[in-house]
């Protein structure tokens, strides 16, 4: 987490930023950061953490974001889901125990803590993939051989290949998730390309399934990214400036280039400031070729 601090020279101005070391703004989010850290299997609330500093709920919440970029509730959550991983992975509690330690009512309280924040159930994180069967098949597409990885709620890969470069792209996808089960299985994957390249087969009455697995960061720049409309593109700024981080251009960047879902979660419509083709995961030919393919609504 950043935080912008400077030295106040003049009187602070009304809605800037007090830094002065007694009774300021810093040192109230110094404290609510203090006690979240401190006391978050207490879980404490926004009008807890007022009531003890003495501020108003409204007011704090809008200062802490303002400094802090997010609420105290979502500071909250990201240092209890760190301890849980912590709890999860370094000391392999199971995970009804990991929620009582980290101050949860049960395990749907964490389930929903690691599906909001890391697009996964925490028993999913836990197992880095181990016990998820991911089916996979190369199909001829518009944009050469297309690499369809599908799980049992939906297509959680799309990537794109050239004749010989089968192996390098599945190893790059099967990277993501290291300890997944992978079979070959034409017959799972071959409904998903028709859906997918076949714009008769698109209709809003059949939304395709799809199975975002990433970061917080990384899900909120793909969930960005479905929002551009078909044939048209934006820029880095734009992303970041949707998800609330106008300053993230160079993370929004790195997230873009991350896309497991090529194709189906727009990436190739993500371009430079200046409106160039920047780098894109499967090669730049294929994004001016994505880009032209539904500029002439083909």
């Amino acid at each position: 987490m950043n935080m912008l601090s400077k030295v106040a020279l003049d009187p602070v101005p009304e809605g800037a930023i007090d830094v002065t070391p007694q009774g300021s703004d810093y040192e109230t989010v110094r404290r609510v950061i203090e006690m979240i850290t401190l006391e978050y299997r207490d879980q404490p609330s926004l009008e807890a953490i007022a009531a003890e500093l003495g501020q108003s709920p409204t007011q704090l919440q809008k200062l802490f974001i303002r400094w802090a970029g997010l609420s105290p509730k979502a500071f909250l959550q990201a240092v209890t889901l760190d301890h849980a991983k912590r709890l999860l992975g370094q000391e392999g509690l199971p995970l009804l125990e990991t929620s009582y330690e980290i101050g949860l009512s049960g395990p749907g309280r964490l389930h929903d803590l690691f599906v909001t924040h890391e697009a996964m159930s925490p028993g999913e994180w836990k197992a880095r993939g181990s016990g998820l069967t991911i089916r996979y098949g190369f199909h001829v597409c518009p944009f050469g051989l297309a690499l369809v990885m599908v799980t049992d709620r939906g297509l959680a890969g799309l990537a794109f290949a050239d004749p010989g470069e089968e192996r390098a792209a599945l190893e790059d996808m099967m990277g993501r998730w290291r300890n997944a089960h992978y079979v070959e299985d034409l017959e799972a994957t071959a409904p998903y390309v028709g859906r997918v390249f076949e714009r008769e087969k698109w209709s809003a009455d059949r939304p395709l399934n799809i199975v975002l697995i990433g970061t917080d960061f990384q899900v909120k720049v793909w969930q960005s990214l479905l929002k551009i409309p078909f044939g048209k593109a934006v820029t880095y700024s734009d992303v970041a400036c949707d998800i609330g981080n106008p300053a993230a251009n160079r993370a929004v960047g790195a997230a873009v280039g991350a896309n497991p879902i090529s194709f189906v979660v727009p990436c190739h419509r993500a371009v430079a400031k200046n409106g160039a083709l920047t780098g894109y995961h499967w090669g730049l030919t294929r994004k001016r070729a994505m880009l032209g393919w539904e500029q002439g609504g083909a």
